[in-house]
């Protein structure tokens, strides 16, 4: 009798524990907010250059200034005859007016320059996916057609949502979101594994 009473106590015991630890488990899964308004807010600002993008510069009837320039990691763009120019955190119509002012300067009377994105700074895909990594950024990819492009969601993946980890207004932020949310150039997403 003594022994099935301790048995059920351990037993009872082992339950609590059990218990316990999946309400641990639930409510740290429950704690993680979604993305702040300002994450989304993102979303609908002009796009705003950084380092790694590169832009497309016509200078009309200037074909030796017309060309491609990189943002470097200061986030300047190396132009001919004016030198740096700072190019990070402007939109490319302030890109525009910073290089016309620039060779109205003493170079050109009126330069009429035209800014374009050509490429867009990269984005980063990690956690349970095929291939975690560097990919480039497609205008209006969503969360779901960046995973596609990292050769799809592992088994393992919460194929549900995912972090994507953005700078907004110069501050890192994370937020959780939908597989059919878009991103932006320079999102890094994390797909999670899931809990069972």
């Amino acid at each position: 009798m003594t022994m099935q009473k301790t048995h059920k106590k351990r037993s009872g015991h082992v339950v609590l524990i059990a218990l316990g630890l999946a309400a641990m488990t639930l409510s740290a899964c429950s704690s993680y907010r979604p993305a702040p308004p300002a994450f989304h807010a993102a979303l609908n600002e002009p796009y705003m250059l950084n380092s790694g993008d590169r832009v497309r510069v016509t200078v009309f009837e200037q074909a030796s200034l017309t060309n491609n320039y990189s943002v470097d990691q200061s986030g300047y763009i190396a132009f001919p005859l004016i030198g740096s120019v700072p190019a990070s955190g402007k939109t490319v119509k302030q890109l525009e007016g910073i290089i016309a002012s620039k060779l109205r300067g003493g170079y050109l009377r009126d330069p009429d320059v035209s800014v374009e994105v050509d490429r867009y700074r990269p984005i980063f895909i990690m956690g349970e996916v095929g291939g975690s990594g560097q990919y480039s950024y497609v205008p209006g990819m969503t969360v779901q057609k960046a995973i596609a492009a990292a050769g799809g969601f592992s088994p393992r993946a919460n194929q549900e949502n995912v972090d994507i980890t953005r700078t907004v207004n110069g501050e890192v932020v994370t937020g959780r979101v939908l597989i059919s949310d878009p991103i932006l150039p320079g999102d890094t997403v994390y797909v999670r594994e899931r809990l069972f």
